[in-house]
């Protein structure tokens, strides 16, 4: 039941998996507290030294360009925003902006504090330095100002020998210095005195490019208007100055650019008002001499006075050609009615009076000779007297009519030249009406551009008046209250972070290449099936066996539970008799004899009779832990002699434990290997059991001898020892065969050193080549 339970294959926790990866590497607590330390003493060394970086932003928005009074366009309203930032940005960086800026500024002047250690650029000096050079003449040069009790010392360049500035003042003596000295006042200078300062004049295409390529600018937002301006270095002061110039710069140039439109714009209109008073003029002169020379006064009322004549003399040709029309039809009637005598028609429409008052005498006749014809008939002197009266009127209408028409053609003539005329009047219209019409909208054109032009005169004058901003802005440069190139916290947690991970990286570079079993944990990996009985602790500084049985030290300890756990082991062995356990390893010093004689002793402590056999013949090592010497008779005595009996050289190699007895391995043979084989060690196991409660035996390690494989079969149980710290993980697999083919019977493996990461305190000598010369 025991075994089973040690053999029973554990679940996987993860929690005991975390903490078992902690505690490896907390046992090196030391060096993480070491590396720390250092970490945190190198950025402080680096705070201290280096210099502290600022940054100052300013935040503007980017107004839309659009003249003040117009009226947005559609696509300005249904779009969110018509500006384009990428634009606006590459302005506000232009070499053009920022060389203003620098020529605002001074900025060709570069202002430093000398310190013991550092050398920190500031905003200005606490005197007054006024450059008296040009810009364009400056080359890039440095000069050191130390001020003195009672003056300026000024070095140039790399030069030894000062110019002395006395009483702070420069304007009082000679010198070919680019620039002046002056005091502001005693009050500023106290604190100044024993300092040294640095003054770097530099071109203004060096300060223009350098100031350029430290400002960065970044749009908040996709799809918005504002610009944030960044600008980084060692003055929070200067950094402010130069953001709030270069935002006011900007701004100008934006106005002064929508100013000069508007200038341009009216300096053009007034321009061509004198030219379009001009072309006025001359159209206005050109249309009177038109109108005075066709006689027109509107052209529209002039051809509807002209059509209205026409029609007149029309309707009066007409009725002249009906009366001549009506006049012939009255002859062709009368001609008819010459040999018939009838009647005349009358007021056929005729407008001659005396041609109707004829024909009414004509009809009147005709009457009354029908009314004396009816009485006297044709041949009354009455009839025929009407007859003639009749025929005389009738040819007195003729003539009338004659004459009447004579009158008509002559009126006809007249009245259709009088139409000839107005048709030439009309027709002619349409032309002076063309020309009149081109030069009407020749004035139209140039009143309505005068008009225009005075317009945008307005527009341009209230403009240039009222011009707005170009940028509004939202926040002045502010500077931040901590570095941010080498802020103290970031580069202390960077300190610590660094601190932590070289000692965490190392030991994790070992642990990782360490090929070495350290606990039970790489055992149970390697092989699940095969219990692990014990795991002993790394004794130092004390005796190696525990000499008395009472002792209560940690070894004790550890050793008894490695005897309570043998049992468990053992549980499956029904006999009466002694056990046989067999301490066994892979190689040599992973202390096989170590833990077999303090698990003997610590089953002697217990009132059970106990014997210890050293069964490495080659290289013994029991005798070392006692007061004898290998050379002593024992075992290999035994197994050589039939006549010996091994009883005769058991010693109590431990005078405080009673119930314990040893057999050393006696002389070192030179065949080991027939001397286990020849039955008599089994035969000794067999004597042994009778009289002992457990034989604990140590025999050779079983990588390159195969002494320990010929015994297997006469254990109980085998005790595989594997040293932390010392045996390799890839020889655990060399084991792990020798139990699943039952080569080593019951085995259970046992730790020895747990907790040691360097090779135990004393040495076995054991290497990988197995000998008969070993080291005791």
């Amino acid at each position: 039941m025991g075994q089973e339970n040690l053999n029973m294959p554990k679940k996987s926790d993860q929690g005991e998996t975390i903490k078992r990866e902690i505690t490896k590497y907390a046992r090196f607590w030391f060096w993480f507290a070491l590396s720390l330390l250092l970490a945190l003493l190198a950025g402080h060394l680096y705070l201290r030294y280096t210099p502290r970086i600022y940054q100052s932003t300013a935040k503007i928005q980017i107004l839309n360009k659009s003249k003040g009074l117009e009226l947005p366009s559609a696509s300005f309203i249904f779009s969110r925003s018509s500006i384009n930032l990428e634009n606006e940005t590459e302005i506000l960086k232009s070499y053009r902006i920022i060389e203003e800026v620098v020529k605002n500024l001074n900025l060709t002047m570069e202002y430093y504090e000398k310190g013991n250690v550092l050398t920190s650029e500031i905003d200005g000096f606490p005197f007054k330095v006024i450059k008296t050079i040009d810009n364009e003449l400056i080359t890039g040069q440095s000069f050191t100002i130390a001020v003195k009790a009672d003056s300026f010392e000024v070095y140039a360049g790399g030069s030894e020998s000062p110019i002395v500035i006395p009483n702070f003042n420069s304007y009082l003596i000679k010198h070919n210095l680019p620039f002046e000295l002056k005091l502001n006042d005693s009050k500023t200078i106290k604190d100044s005195k024993g300092k040294t300062y640095i003054l770097r004049l530099t071109s203004i295409q060096n300060a223009t490019n350098k100031l350029k390529g430290s400002i960065s600018l970044t749009a908040l937002g996709k799809g918005s208007d504002l610009l944030k301006l960044d600008y980084k270095s060692e003055s929070r002061a200067k950094s402010e100055r130069v953001l709030n110039e270069l935002v006011a710069v900007f701004n100008d140039d934006g106005v002064r650019d929508r100013q000069e439109v508007s200038k341009r714009t009216i300096n053009f209109i007034n321009e061509r008002f004198a030219s379009l008073a001009k072309e006025l003029d001359s159209i206005e002169v050109k249309k009177k001499d038109f109108k005075q020379s066709n006689s027109l006064i509107n052209i529209e009322a002039d051809a509807a006075l002209g059509i209205q004549k026409r029609e007149e003399s029309e309707g009066l040709v007409f009725e002249v050609e009906n009366q001549l029309l009506l006049s012939d039809l009255l002859k062709e009637s009368l001609t008819v009615k010459d040999s018939s005598s009838e009647l005349l028609p009358a007021n056929i429409g005729l407008e001659s009076g005396n041609v109707n008052n004829l024909v009414s005498q004509y009809n009147a006749l005709v009457f009354e000779r029908d009314k004396l014809k009816i009485s006297g008939g044709d041949n009354n002197p009455q009839v025929k007297i009407v007859n003639e009266k009749i025929r005389d009127v009738q040819d007195n209408i003729n003539e009338s009519i004659a004459s009447y028409k004579d009158q008509l053609n002559a009126s006809k003539r007249q009245f259709e030249a009088r139409n000839r005329m107005f048709s030439s009047q009309v027709s002619g219209l349409p032309l002076k009406e063309k020309i009149m019409r081109s030069i009407e909208r020749q004035q139209n054109i140039k009143e309505s551009l005068y008009l225009f032009l005075l317009q945008k005169k307005e527009e341009a004058a209230i403009n240039l008046a009222i011009t707005e901003p170009s940028i509004k802005v939202v926040e002045y440069a502010l500077s931040s209250a901590v570095p941010v190139s080498t802020p103290p916290k970031t580069v202390y947690m960077m300190s610590l972070f660094v601190g932590f991970l070289v000692p965490f990286g190392i030991l994790y570079i070992v642990i990782l290449l360490d090929t070495k079993v350290k606990s039970k944990h790489d055992i149970e990996l390697r092989v699940p099936n095969v219990p692990v009985v014990a795991e002993l602790p790394k004794i130092k500084d004390q005796d190696l066996v525990f000499r008395d049985p009472n002792e209560r030290s940690v070894q004790a300890e550890a050793f008894r539970i490695l005897s309570s756990n043998v049992n468990y082991i053992l549980a499956n062995i029904t006999s009466s008799k002694g056990k046989v356990i067999y301490c066994t390893s892979t190689i040599k010093g992973e202390g096989k004899t170590y833990v077999g004689i303090n698990l003997s002793l610590a089953l002697a402590s217990i009132n059970k009779k106990v014997l210890l056999i050293g069964a490495d013949l080659r290289n013994p090592q029991i005798h070392n832990y006692t007061e004898h010497t290998k050379d002593e008779m024992g075992l290999s005595n035994y197994l050589h002699d039939d006549n010996f009996e091994w009883r005769q050289v058991v010693i109590q190699g431990f005078v405080k434990y009673p119930n314990h007895d040893t057999l050393l391995s006696g002389s070192i043979p030179p065949n080991p290997t027939q001397l286990l084989t020849n039955g008599r060690f089994e035969t000794l196991l067999n004597e042994a059991k009778e009289l002992y409660d457990y034989i604990i035996v140590d025999t050779a390690p079983t990588i390159l001898v195969t002494d320990t494989m010929l015994i297997s079969e006469y254990a109980d149980a085998t005790l595989y020892l594997v040293r932390s710290g010392f045996t390799e993980k890839a020889l655990l697999e060399y084991s792990k065969n020798l139990s699943n083919s039952n080569r080593l019977k019951n085995m259970a493996y046992v730790i020895n050193g747990v907790g040691a990461s360097k090779a135990y305190g004393y040495t076995y000598n054991y290497g990988y080549s197995y000998g008969y010369g070993g080291k005791t």
